[in-house]
């Protein structure tokens, strides 16, 4: 393993002048009083801020939806695991022998709480502007990369905006089908567009997700006849 001090310096550009505070941003609670909870608190509040001022200046026409929808885009749970992936941050974390045996460190909720504590204690050994370059740095791909706001909006809500447009009433969604046990249940959902008598099914692990995949369906349908 990489010493931490090494290790951030190599993957993050900074360097700590209160190590401790970065040993702690790598403690799982589970390998000990001095864990990364507080940190990780403060790197999610900073990490917020930051990148909704700069997308407030890369995308100065979106709106505040807009604005929302890309943020969550980038600043997800998803998302930061893979950034953590990609700095190696899970061969650093410090855990409990029960955590390692199960594989915490690479499971990703783990990992995205884990760089949030790291942000966090950069915050507080160097300051804002410091903290906001590291951030900056990690998502300066997916800032340069950033899609229209309007692809991200999920497909309920185009498919509502795409008949609003055109004076359509909206779809009625029904569950047909639910299998399997309480835990680990899949749906099966109908979206109906009675005026144009149009119907598809979607299924997915939750009744939201079994409506999304057939609100995608029937706006496929309906836009693939114009």
């Amino acid at each position: 393993m990489i010493p931490d001090h090494d290790w951030v310096l190599r993957k993050l550009g900074y360097s700590f002048k209160d190590h401790s505070l970065l040993a702690s941003a790598l403690t799982h609670r589970s390998a000990g009083s001095q864990h990364y909870e507080r940190l990780e608190f403060l790197g999610d509040s900073l990490l917020n801020y930051v990148i909704a001022r700069e997308l407030f200046r890369r995308a100065p026409r979106a709106n505040e939806g807009g604005l929302s929808r890309l943020r969550a885009s980038l600043v997800n749970g998803g998302a930061l695991a893979e950034l953590a992936r990609a700095v190696d941050l899970g061969d650093q974390l410090k855990m409990g022998s029960g955590e390692l045996k199960s594989g915490g460190y690479r499971r990703a909720s783990i990992l995205a709480d884990a760089l949030e504590a790291v942000l966090g204690a950069i915050l507080i050994d160097g300051g804002t502007d410091a903290a906001s370059d590291v951030i900056l740095t990690l998502f300066r791909e997916r800032l340069e990369t950033l899609p229209p706001s309007e692809q991200l909006k999920d497909p309920k809500t185009q498919l509502q905006e795409w008949l609003q447009s055109r004076n359509i009433a909206l779809p009625t969604y029904e569950v047909d089908e639910v299998q399997g046990a309480a835990h680990n249940q899949r749906f099966r959902v109908s979206c109906r567009v009675d005026s144009l008598d149009q119907l598809t099914t979607g299924r997915g692990t939750s009744r939201r997700k079994a409506e999304q995949a057939s609100a995608a369906k029937m706006l496929e349908n309906l836009t693939g006849n114009e």
